[in-house]
């Protein structure tokens, strides 16, 4: 049996009210190793009834998936698992409301919105393109950089972001082919990194 994805991107609206009911969410906590309805019941202190009628719901939404089943006694025992160990909700899921607005719309590119955009649309497409990929066979090819940088002041982030900028235009002009070949999309972004746990908590 293939290995469970790492991330699975939820991109419709009936997966979507599967994952999001508390009580389910728990179930898929415990499922990071498989285990029977039993099993499960025993971890999250649901009685086993309760653990079967949303097994068989997430098994339907497919984010969980069979591993195998066993005999004990006269029944028979499913072991399940999650079908990833990670999940995300595509802003596709809420229909024209998740449409992600162009980037280019923003007037202020340095913005909250203009990145929290970026990134939406950004997550749809490689839903998107992850999907044809599987189907096809074929790996995805992304690449993705990731740092932290401790800025003395405003005036050296805003020289930091010029010169990158700047760098970044001189790499995509160096390698930019007019044609052939396949284009890729490259997004570059940077927030401030949440440090404190409270922060984390109440959404700040």
């Amino acid at each position: 049996m293939r290995s469970a994805e790492a991330v699975h991107v939820v991109r419709g609206a009936e997966q979507a009210a599967a994952l999001l009911n508390p009580d389910r969410v728990r179930v898929l906590t415990a499922l990071a190793t498989p285990a029977s309805a039993a099993g499960i019941a025993s971890r999250v202190h649901m009685t086993r009834q309760r653990v079967n009628y949303h097994l068989r719901e997430l098994e339907k939404a497919g984010l969980v998936e069979l591993v195998e089943e066993r005999r004990k006694g006269n029944c028979t025992e499913r072991v399940v698992r999650a079908s990833a160990r990670s999940y995300l909700i595509s802003p596709e899921v809420l229909g024209t409301l998740g449409v992600a607005v162009p980037p280019e719309s923003a007037r202020d590119k340095f913005s909250a919105a203009y990145l929290m955009t970026a990134l939406a649309r950004a997550l749809r497409d490689l839903a998107v393109l992850r999907g044809r990929a599987d189907h096809a066979g074929k790996p995805l090819a992304t690449l993705a950089l990731e740092t932290e940088i401790r800025f003395k002041s405003a005036a050296d982030r805003a020289a930091f972001s010029e010169e990158l900028a700047t760098t970044v235009a001189g790499l995509a002009a160096k390698y930019h082919a007019e044609t052939g070949g396949r284009v890729f999309r490259l997004l570059v972004g940077g927030y401030p990194a949440i440090t404190k746990v409270e922060d984390a908590a109440s959404g700040a």
